[in-house]
C-alpha cells in the first residue's frame, strides 16, 4: 500500500509531488526547503535559522506521517555554498542528538530555489 503524506504542519508542495510517500515500511520525504510552514513563501534570513527550519519541516512531515527523526535511515543535504557544511554539519548533529546517525550524503549546489541555503531530503522506517 502506498500512502501519499501533505500536511499543514510543514510547507506545503509548490509542485506536482507529495510531502512524503510512505510504501513498504518507510517514509519518503521530498526535498525540504527552509520555508516557513504556512501559505507564503517565507524563508528565515541567516543559515543558522535556515538549518533550522529544514529539520523542522522534516521532523513536522515525518510525524505527521507516523514516524519521526530517530528513525531517519538516510539524509541527502543540498548545499548552495560548500564553505557553510561546517556549520550546518555542528547544527545538523545538534538536532539529531547524540544517538546512532543515519547514513547521509552532503551534494554542493550552485543554486537552489527561492535563495535558499540548503534542501534536504530522507528516508525513515515508519
Amino acid at each position: 500500500m502506498i500512502e501519499y503524506i501533505n500536511h499543514a504542519s510543514a510547507p506545503l508542495p509548490r509542485g506536482h509531488y507529495s510531502q512524503a510517500v510512505k510504501a513498504n515500511g518507510f517514509i519518503f520525504v521530498s526535498g525540504q526547503l527552509p520555508i516557513l510552514p504556512g501559505d507564503d513563501l517565507r524563508i528565515p534570513p541567516g543559515l543558522d535559522a535556515q538549518v533550522l527550519q529544514v529539520f523542522e519541516n522534516i521532523d513536522a512531515v515525518l510525524r505527521a506521517s507516523g514516524s519521526a527523526m530517530a528513525k531517519l535511515v538516510s539524509v541527502q543535504i543540498f548545499l548552495a555554498d560548500i564553505a557553510n557544511w561546517p556549520r550546518v554539519n555542528e547544527l545538523y548533529s545538534r538536532f539529531l542528538g547524540d544517538g546512532p546517525a543515519p547514513a547521509r550524503t552532503v551534494v554542493p549546489c550552485p543554486a537552489l530555489h527561492y535563495g535558499a541555503e540548503l534542501e534536504v531530503n530522507a528516508v525513515a522506517v515508519a
